[in-house]
């Protein structure tokens, strides 16, 4: 039975809630009472943890653990930093239900109890296959907790992934209000951070991903007023669409410094970041899942059960944006991607939906397009959304049953066209959105226990329900569906669409709407497990109307991500270019997609955005001029040839920056280094012909388009080149 959180906290029970204890010695002594709880350090000597070349350096405020600093090894810690308090440089940070926030904190999470007065308890570490562990235990014998903070290193990476772990030793019920993932501490000295720092983040929506910006502390929310502040910067995210505001990142550059710390939240839900100062002055960053404030994911952690946060990657290296994103990059391909042949290979895929079918898949017009895929080199053919509704039918509204439509696959059904797309050499693939089902479909008189229920009634979302991945049934029905794609129909690869958001989240067995909404996110990603496990050459891709579920929660189990459903190719390059610092260049797929009156100078600028990365491509191929289909061939054997057998090794680079998705006239460049060979994408707006890349290798030459009269000539630091005309693009390569 669930435990409402207001009968919690008020119910006729006097004592479901525990005093605030602040006392070291009575909660020793508490401590002493219970068998299970472990005793508290009786040395707190400060020590030391490296990751790679990042260094974590602990002190103590009596038996209390602290951060006191996450910094590259051989960096020096700033002078006059506050000393740790009560509020200030907590390894990590958790409140409870009843307790005090005891801090003058506004919406910040400052000041909470027991996190303030856990007492230290020691540390374990070991080796992994991959790295090392350390745990670091503490403990609260007043609410008989024992907290876990868990820190995982990678093949000396400078990035750990962090989560925290907590477990209810005593006989009472304790509720969460939250927990942090991890803590950083004294970012900036207490009066320097609005000059020192800069704060980098990327939102991210429908049709305009990874847009990043660069904000002083001030412009978001972290005010230096004199004193301390009781607002943040606060980045946020609600729902199952985990990603339609911002990317779940976040950089924090100290300039005097000459560091940068950077984070990655590693979930397909709610979560929550903030940078402000405690009343102490001192500088951190908050960074978690769900929480009872921003996502009403308050957890009852009943006698003898454990609670986990959702995973965090972070590090701090010397230099700036780009060195963040190499070390991220490093990380996401030791510790987050699923070992995968399509990694490796970056095949080229054909999807018939962007500026093509739109939805409107039929026999007769897939055919030549299938033969025009594969003239062009593609190597999968992907039938989007529409291949299960009849002619007549407005579908959004009745999905669920997943069957090939009856009137659009004459003579032969869906399954001979996917075997001719077999004949010509490709993988046929389908498109399915299996976490809904249509107010409308002959399974809306399934049980409410298969569906998102608030407040008793079910959610309706676009006219769907929200199916609740925790239900075994759910589940079955649709293993069933992707055991037919796959075997009855041929299917070698699957987009996983995702066109609605849960939001706050579901009721049914769970103590918070939120809670109930972070089990049914880790029930989807078990979900995905189970059928790779089972078609492990299966390829998934990941779509939440684009980039709606951009992060690696979601990629650390499948292969690709959507970048965006952008449908205009000349505001595609800004979305590239942000979208490679959130995801691996062999998982971020890109649209090409030329429309059949395109000339050949914007057939070729469509496919330099999807060359550096995963390339999909679209267009009516078949009906394209000629001078068009020859760029896509050429581009096509060019990134075949040349260009992917470097993509699962590469990290980008930005030569001119991030440009806004708003701004016609700059000019765009994305690189690609490797350790063998250097690439860069260049792309003209309506600016200037000429576009100047500063800091480039000498050795460059034009590698794609070399027929349009783009020149690349050597120019004092760099690179000058000339387009004649707006809306060209080109590839460099060393």
């Amino acid at each position: 039975m669930s435990i409402n959180r207001r009968e919690f906290l008020w119910g006729s029970s006097a004592t479901a809630v525990v005093p605030a204890v602040r006392n070291l010695d009575v909660l020793a002594e508490i401590s002493g009472n219970n068998p299970q709880m472990p005793e508290p350090v009786q040395i707190t000597t400060p020590f030391t943890w490296d990751a790679g070349n990042t260094r974590f350096s602990f002190e103590f405020l009596d038996k209390r653990l602290r951060i006191s600093s996450v910094l590259p090894i051989g960096v020096s810690a700033l002078n006059g930093l506050p000393t740790p308090t009560d509020t200030s440089g907590l390894e990590t940070a958790l409140l409870c239900t009843g307790e005090n926030a005891d801090d003058h904190h506004g919406m910040k999470f400052t000041g909470g109890m027991p996190g303030g007065r856990m007492l230290f308890s020691g540390k374990a570490e070991g080796s992994t296959a991959t790295g090392k562990q350390l745990i670091l235990t503490h403990i609260d014998p007043a609410l008989s907790l024992k907290v876990e903070s868990i820190y995982e290193s990678f093949d000396n990476l400078p990035v750990v992934r962090r989560s925290t772990r907590v477990t209810n030793l005593g006989d009472k019920v304790v509720g969460i209000e939250y927990l942090s993932s991890a803590m950083l501490h004294n970012l900036a000295a207490p009066r320097d951070f609005e000059q020192d720092l800069l704060v980098h983040y990327a939102f991210n929506t429908w049709q305009a991903e990874g847009q990043w910006h660069t904000s002083r502390p001030s412009q978001v929310g972290f005010i230096d007023n004199g004193n301390f502040t009781c607002s943040s910067a606060s980045f946020n995210s609600l729902g199952t669409w985990s990603t339609q505001k911002y990317l779940p990142m976040g950089l924090i550059e100290n300039k005097k410094l000459g560091v940068i710390w950077f984070w990655q939240i590693e979930h397909n839900g709610s979560w929550h970041w903030e940078l402000s100062n405690t009343s102490a002055k001192a500088i951190y960053a908050y960074i978690g899942g769900p929480d009872a404030q921003h996502s009403q994911a308050w957890k009852s952690l009943k006698p003898g059960e454990s609670y986990q946060t959702v995973r965090v990657g972070l590090g701090c290296v010397r230099g700036g944006v780009e060195q963040a994103v190499e070390a991220l990059t490093q990380y996401r391909r030791t510790a987050c991607i699923r070992p995968h042949s399509a990694n490796h290979r970056c095949p080229v895929i054909f999807n018939d939906y962007m500026n093509c079918l739109e939805g409107d898949p039929t026999t007769e017009k897939e055919l030549p397009l299938i033969d025009a895929a594969a003239a062009a080199g593609c190597e999968y053919f992907v039938i989007d959304a529409g291949w299960y509704a009849e002619r007549s039918e407005n579908w959004w509204g009745s999905v669920g049953l997943w069957q090939p439509s009856k009137t659009r696959w004459a003579p032969g059904g869906l399954k001979s066209v996917m075997d001719h797309i077999r004949s010509k050499g490709m993988v046929p693939g389908l498109w399915l959105e299996p976490e809904v089902i249509g107010i409308n479909s002959p399974l809306k008189s399934k049980p409410d226990s298969w569906f998102f229920i608030r407040h008793g009634r079910r959610v309706i979302d676009h006219s769907r329900f929200l199916l609740d991945m925790r239900n075994s049934e759910v589940r079955a029905y649709l293993d069933s569906v992707v055991d037919r794609m796959v075997g009855d129909y041929g299917a070698g690869y699957i987009k996983m669409d995702y066109n609605v958001d849960g939001l706050e989240g579901t009721e049914l067995r769970a103590d918070s709407f939120g809670q109930g909404l972070l089990e049914v996110n880790r029930a989807l990603l078990s979900w995905h497990d189970g059928i790779l496990n089972r078609h492990p050459d299966l390829t998934i891709e990941n779509c939440g109307s684009g980039g709606g579920r951009m992060e690696y929660a979601m990629l650390s189990h499948l292969q690709l991500q959507s970048s965006s459903d952008q449908e205009d190719y000349r505001k595609y390059p800004a979305i590239v270019v942000g979208a490679s610092a959130g995801v691996l260049p062999e998982q971020l797929a890109v649209w090409s997609y030329p429309m059949a009156t395109d000339r050949s100078a914007a057939a070729s600028f469509n496919m330099v955005s999807a060359m550096l990365c995963r390339m999909h491509q679209s267009g009516h191929l078949a009906k394209l001029l000629t001078e068009s289909m020859d760029q896509v061939k050429n581009g096509i054997r060019i990134y075949k040839e040349e260009i992917r057998p470097h993509v699962p090794e590469s990290h980008p680079f930005y030569p001119l920056g991030f440009t806004d998705i708003t701004d016609s006239s700059s000019p765009i460049a994305l690189g690609m280094r490797s350790p063998r060979r250097t690439f860069v994408a260049v792309w003209r707006l309506t600016g200037e012909e000429k576009i100047h890349l500063p800091k480039l290798p000498d050795d460059l030459r034009v590698l794609y388009p070399t027929d349009l009269g783009i020149l690349a000539e050597e120019d004092g630091d760099g690179w000058t080149l000339t387009f004649p005309r707006p809306y060209m693009a080109c590839i460099l390569t060393t």
